[in-house]
């Protein structure tokens, strides 16, 4: 059985890669490892995040669901004020985040977390490319928990392709928090964004 990047504990032999891409106009190295999502190149719709997401200066900002940390460690890269919280359930995530973090002597908080299970603060935003293939379910589980985490005026920043599945999601959005609007469309991808 093919093991999926949202496993707790991935058993596949650890395997690690470097890279070296361009985020928000600025070069960024970082680690990427099997039994991860999208390992060998950052994915789309996590480059359109970054470059396209609504940031402001000393901003608490949740990069839900992280993976290798690559949508949060951009934005602390391009923006030293941020404080930025990483989650992930796959505890080869929150390994490889840390490491990445540690490599750009960047600083943040990174938690194991079933998605907001151990999470008990508020966030201006919370960032989510939303683990589609995990099922439509978990997905409108972590809309409708994001509205909790978000502090007054904060917003939820979806990526999803429109569709496949994206049309969902955003309704989903406008069913818990009452508003939607596309912030971007780009490659047949949206951006999102709910404000609480």
């Amino acid at each position: 059985m093919q093991e999926h990047y949202f496993t707790k504990s991935p058993q596949s032999k650890l395997k690690i890669y470097r890279l070296k891409v361009k985020l928000r106009n600025k070069d960024i190295k970082f680690f990427t490892a099997s039994g991860l999502f999208s390992i060998s190149k950052v994915d789309i719709g996590s480059e359109i995040l970054i470059n396209k997401c609504i940031i402001k200066d000393n901003w608490k900002i949740l990069d839900l669901g992280c993976g290798y940390g690559i949508i949060g460690l951009a934005l602390l890269n391009s923006n030293k004020t941020l404080k930025l919280t990483f989650s992930d359930i796959n505890e080869r995530a929150i390994e490889i985040t840390n490491k990445n973090l540690k490599f750009n002597k960047l600083k943040a908080e990174v938690i194991q977390s079933n998605g907001f299970e151990k999470i008990n603060e508020k966030f201006n935003t919370i960032l989510l490319n939303p683990p589609q293939t995990a099922g439509k379910q978990l997905c409108f589980n972590l809309i409708e928990e994001s509205k909790k985490h978000l502090e007054k005026n904060g917003i939820l920043q979806i990526i999803a392709r429109h569709n496949k599945g994206g049309i969902e999601l955003s309704n989903k959005m406008k069913q818990v928090f009452g508003n939607v609007k596309d912030r971007v469309k780009q490659a047949g991808y949206r951006i999102y964004i709910s404000e609480n």
